[in-house]
């Protein structure tokens, strides 16, 4: 299958898709058809905050309209931030989309997770990873989603974490942990491994975009 990418959202996260997936590829000795469209960051960013979920969805529809004619027969959006629009996007797209949620819940189900704290943008955050069923989310209180929300926008769009951005992170992390007896730390924005970078934390660590590049692989290769 040649899987379309909508990418730029942020750069990073789009070379990690990018990067996990011609491992698994070669991993499993096959060809990677692959075609990525680069959305603009600053754009999403702005709709996403507004909480613009049409207008978005018909800019990323376009893109997917481009990936189409690219010869892309399946799209995915290398954003967990991306997904606020996926119930207004899926209406307009013209090519089936591999969203990131399915594969998370069956993910935390095949581990028996039932209980997890997501740190990213304010829209997964608020929406407890977009409502995702058979499993309690936990995040930081309301008076710290904004501060949440900015920490990883500025880090996002520039492609790069301060160490400021990781002690914050971390710290979060480790209330999620400690005081609201999350069994793992979901990271729910796709850039959030640039803040997570250390080789080993005292507590689990899921990467929303890791299991969504595997999900992608499984479904094009399968």
């Amino acid at each position: 299958m040649h899987i379309g990418l909508i990418g730029g959202i942020g750069p990073a996260a789009t070379e990690f898709y990018y990067r996990a997936l011609v491992k698994l590829y070669a991993k499993a000795d096959r060809r990677l058809e692959l075609t990525i469209a680069n959305a603009d960051a600053r754009e999403m960013v702005s709709n996403l905050e507004a909480g613009n979920k049409e207008a978005q969805a018909a800019v990323f529809a376009k893109y997917i309209d481009q990936l189409k004619g690219a010869g892309c027969e399946a799209v995915a959006v290398t954003s967990m931030g991306g997904h606020f629009c996926m119930d207004e996007l899926e209406p307009l797209s013209s090519l089936p989309i591999i969203s990131a949620l399915p594969a998370l819940q069956a993910h935390f189900a095949a581990r028996n997770i039932t209980r997890v704290g997501v740190l990213g943008t304010r829209a997964v955050m608020e929406s407890r990873l977009y409502g995702l069923a058979g499993v309690d989310v936990v995040t930081v209180p309301g008076e710290e989603l904004g501060t949440a929300h900015a920490n990883y926008v500025s880090m996002a769009v520039v492609g790069k974490a301060t160490d400021e951005h990781r002690a914050y992170f971390e710290e979060a992390a480790g209330r999620l942990i400690s005081e609201h007896r999350a069994q793992a730390i979901v990271l729910g924005g796709t850039d959030l491994f640039l803040a997570f970078d250390k080789p080993g934390y005292p507590y689990p660590v899921i990467d929303c975009a890791l299991v969504h590049t595997e999900e992608i692989a499984r479904l094009a290769m399968n």
